[in-house]
């Protein structure tokens, strides 16, 4: 009778996986984080360089007078603090919260009196230049967003919500809820 060898290791079907110690871990991990740190650093700097595109500002230049806005006013005019119409479109400027006409106490009719004012002002002084962001260009209530400045004298860029926040009674505002006015 012939005795089958014995043997040492046993046949693959039957091996247990080996388990992956830390140093191999570690290796995995840094292979991986290299990767990703590389293909990140491709990403950038393809849209540092312009090889993504990056979608165009929709500027457009304005140079007419406006009036409050009410039944046979006009076709440029303002409706509040941080509103004002071109013909049909209704235009909100970004960057800013004015108090509202229809306020919920005297304060906030009154510093919303004020707003609209300035606002009004502000447009009329010149020629001024609209831009929107065509990722977001409208609101919830279908107004168009719009970067609104005009360069002032001495070629420097004057920011329409910069100086409703500084002399018009407006508050900055990105998008979160508002405060009351009252």
């Amino acid at each position: 009778m012939v005795r089958p060898r014995k043997r040492s290791v046993p046949p693959p079907r039957f091996r247990e996986p080996k388990r992956p110690t830390w140093r191999r871990a570690l290796r995995r991990m840094r292979r991986t984080a290299l990767s990703l740190s590389v293909l990140l650093a491709l990403v950038a700097l393809a849209y540092a360089y312009g090889r993504i595109a990056r979608p165009a500002l929709m500027v457009e230049q304005v140079d007419d007078p406006f009036t409050r806005c009410g039944h046979g006013r006009g076709r440029n005019c303002v409706i509040d603090g941080d509103t004002f119409k071109i013909g049909a479109r209704k235009i909100r400027v970004v960057g800013i919260d004015a108090a509202e006409l229809a306020g919920k106490c005297r304060a906030e009719i009154a510093q919303a009196e004020t707003s609209t004012r300035a606002l009004q002002d502000w447009l009329n002084r010149g020629a001024f230049t609209m831009a929107s962001d065509p990722r977001e260009p409208t609101d919830k209530y279908g107004r168009e967003l719009m970067t609104v400045t005009r360069v002032a004298a001495g070629g420097s860029e004057e920011r329409l919500a910069d100086h409703m926040i500084r002399e018009g009674g407006a508050r900055r505002y990105g998008g979160a809820t508002r405060d009351g006015w009252c």
